[in-house]
């Protein structure tokens, strides 16, 4: 199957204008991200007026005259820009090479400690049903498996990484920090990706669609690509020359935050899409399962920018929400949103930190209040809910329960949904004092002290020990 790809990444040539006054791309910011390309033109005409996209004409993703995407200073990688033609099955590999990691030591044995990694590149499908390329890594333990069966892999969906392609959890791996005066990007999935390769378990790492390939903009959050490309991970590590994992190898899956709601998402869809993917077990720590609450929870925080990436990918990806940005955004939202769509997490919390969506919109509303009076957006945003089917093979789910960011209620009823499905779930609310109002402390300090007990559920399922689910006791559960 073959797909010509569009261009649809930001650039200052294509949105430098869009605020003349306050909020424009300042001149000194000029070349943070060239190839002015399809991809450009696609996001300026997506914020000021949808009907001009429609006589975008689509180029060769791979064109060799194309000079190197550069974003926020930082050269993406030729590996990165996926070909014109994409092979026809899922998961199956486009091409991989070598990846040196950023943190690793040499082993007694002569094998670097904790792995060798590969870099990937495999084909997927997005939420219109069309292939798509992603990107990702795959690493080989040099720690021995020592639980029952074979070596098992776990596929990991990366937290909140930023919307630039510099910010790509494979390219953090090799880079685990990037810090230039134009971008920071800080790698640290690395903790939780270093302590499962100590199990002995591999790891297939996703970059989720659009978020280190440069043919399009990353879907910050979107259910189907991010599940997708789970999934289709976990199928493209079995092809990895020297890896040791196969179909038979016990598969789980790990993530927290938006990886939180990506593991919860695929493992919702793997019946459906991956049957071939059987799942041992699934952790989905802190997952944003229902983005009206989501977004509530973002507007005015440090991770302000966080909704600015959610804005850009759906309104990519969905007329609907695309129709109301275009109605409701103001000249200073479009530069906000053009410039936030090549920011890490680091760059989001110092350029967007605190901001009120209100200051984005030409009625002084907030996205949220926009949102919940348009029946086409609820619509839209009720599409991307995570909870309407019963999860694939045991899951647990923990969620602390001061998180302010990713809200703990809707955390919890993800919980409660999956459970009146009669699904296998343990359920760990995690109690901690209040650390801090919207300063990000409430939501990332349960990542740091959930992350061992989560990486210990995991490793006994992936060993074949049995789960005991707790969905009886969620009346008495916090």
């Amino acid at each position: 199957m073959s797909r010509t790809r569009t261009r649809f990444r930001s650039t200052t040539t294509a949105t430098a204008d869009l605020d003349p006054g306050r909020g424009a791309v300042r001149p000194e910011e000029a070349g943070r991200h060239r190839r002015p390309s399809a991809r450009g033109r696609a996001l300026a005409c997506v914020l000021a007026a949808g009907t001009a996209c429609a006589g975008l004409s689509a180029v060769p993703a791979s064109a060799a005259e194309a000079p190197p995407v550069v974003s926020r200073g930082v050269t993406i990688p030729e590996f990165y820009t996926p070909p014109a033609e994409l092979p026809a099955a899922n998961g199956a590999l486009i091409r991989t090479e070598a990846l040196p990691l950023g943190l690793n030591i040499p082993g007694l044995d002569g094998r670097p400690m904790p792995g060798t990694a590969t870099r990937l590149m495999y084909k997927s499908t997005d939420s219109a049903g069309q292939p798509v390329a992603v990107t990702g890594a795959y690493i080989e333990p040099s720690a021995a498996w020592k639980g029952s069966g074979p070596r098992p892999l776990v596929a990991v969906a990366s937290g909140t990484m930023g919307q630039g392609d510099q910010c790509a959890p494979s390219f953090a791996l090799q880079h685990p920090l990037t810090l230039n005066g134009d971008t920071v990007s800080v790698g640290y999935e690395a903790l939780a990706i270093y302590r499962i390769l100590a199990t002995g378990a591999a790891v297939v790492v996703t970059d989720y669609v659009g978020l280190g390939a440069t043919d399009r903009l990353h879907s910050y959050v979107n259910r189907l690509d991010q599940g997708h490309a789970l999934l289709d991970a976990a199928r493209a590590a079995r092809s990895v020359p020297g890896a040791s994992v196969t179909a038979a190898s016990r598969t789980g899956l790990y993530g927290y935050s938006q990886g939180g709601g990506a593991s919860a998402a695929a493992a919702e869809l793997q019946p459906s899409y991956a049957p071939d993917v059987p799942l041992a077990g699934t952790y989905a720590g802190a997952p944003p399962a229902d983005l009206t609450a989501v977004m509530k929870g973002i507007d005015g925080s440090a991770l302000a920018g966080a909704l600015a990436w959610s804005i850009n990918g759906f309104a990519q990806s969905d007329p609907d929400l695309r129709a109301v940005v275009e109605a409701n955004i103001s000249t200073t939202g479009k530069a906000a949103l053009a410039d936030a769509s090549t920011m890490c997490v680091g760059d989001a919390i110092f350029g967007y930190g605190f901001t009120k969506s209100s200051k984005w919109t030409t009625s002084g509303r907030t996205i949220g209040e926009i949102i919940a009076a348009e029946p086409r957006a609820r619509a839209a945003l009720e599409k991307q809910r995570i909870g309407t089917l019963k999860p694939s093979g045991p899951v647990r789910l923990a969620t602390g329960v001061n998180d302010d960011i990713v809200p703990h209620a809707q955390a919890r009823r993800l919980a409660v949904d999956w459970c009146r499905k009669g699904g296998d779930i343990t359920y760990d609310a995690v109690v901690l004092p209040n650390l801090g109002d919207k300063i990000l402390t409430n939501h990332l300090v349960p990542l740091l002290t959930d992350q061992g007990a989560a990486i210990g559920w995991l490793t006994d399922r992936l060993a074949g020990k049995p789960s005991t689910s707790n969905c009886w006791s969620m009346p008495i559960q916090p």
